[in-house]
C-alpha cells in the first residue's frame, strides 16, 4: 500500500511543527526544509486546520502550531482522514462498483482484513512517538539546505 502525496505531506507538516524547537513554523519554512511546493502545503495546512490538527497564528511571530498536544494526535487517525477512508479496491465503493464478481468474490474480505490491520498498526503511534528523536530531526530539518548537504558529506 502506498500513501497519497497528500497524506505524506500531512504527516511531514505535523512532524515538522511537533519537532520545531519553538513549536511553530511557517509554510515557507516547511516547504524549504522538505524541498516541496508551498502551494501543495497550503492545501494540506488548510485541511489539517479544518480537521483540528493545526492552528494558524496570525500577526508578527505567527505561523502554524499544533492545535493539540503531539501525544494526542494519533498517526492512524491522521492517515485515515487524509486518505479518505478504507477503499483499497473498486468493490468497496457500493455506488460506483462495476466489478462482475463482487457478489462471489472472497478477495474483498482479505483486503478488508489487510486495511484493518494497517490502521490498527498505525493507531499504536502518536505524533509524539514519531518525533521523540527531535534532536536528530532538527539537525536535518532546521538547517539551511547547503549546510544540510555539507552535514551529509
Amino acid at each position: 500500500m502506498r500513501l497519497t502525496t497528500f497524506t505524506d505531506y500531512s504527516l511531514r507538516v505535523l512532524m515538522y511543527v511537533a519537532a520545531h524547537p519553538e513549536g511553530r513554523a511557517t509554510i515557507a519554512e516547511i516547504a524549504k526544509a522538505y524541498d516541496i511546493s508551498g502551494h501543495h502545503l497550503t492545501k494540506v495546512v488548510h485541511f489539517l486546520g479544518k480537521e483540528g490538527y493545526l492552528e494558524n497564528l496570525r500577526g508578527r511571530g505567527g505561523g502554524l502550531r499544533l492545535a493539540r498536544a503531539a501525544a494526542a494526535i494519533n498517526v492512524g487517525d491522521v492517515v485515515k482522514v487524509t486518505e479518505g477512508g478504507d477503499v483499497p479496491a473498486e468493490c468497496f465503493e457500493h455506488d460506483t462498483n462495476c466489478c462482475a464478481i463482487t457478489d462471489d468474490c472472497k478477495l474483498k474480505f482479505a483486503l478488508s482484513k489487510a486495511v484493518d490491520a494497517f490502521y490498527a498498526a498505525l493507531r499504536q503511534y502518536t505524533l509524539e512517538d514519531v518525533v521523540k528523536n527531535r534532536k536528530a530531526l532538527g539537525k536535518v530539518l532546521f538547517v539551511s539546505p547547503p549546510a544540510r548537504k555539507a552535514a551529509r558529506a
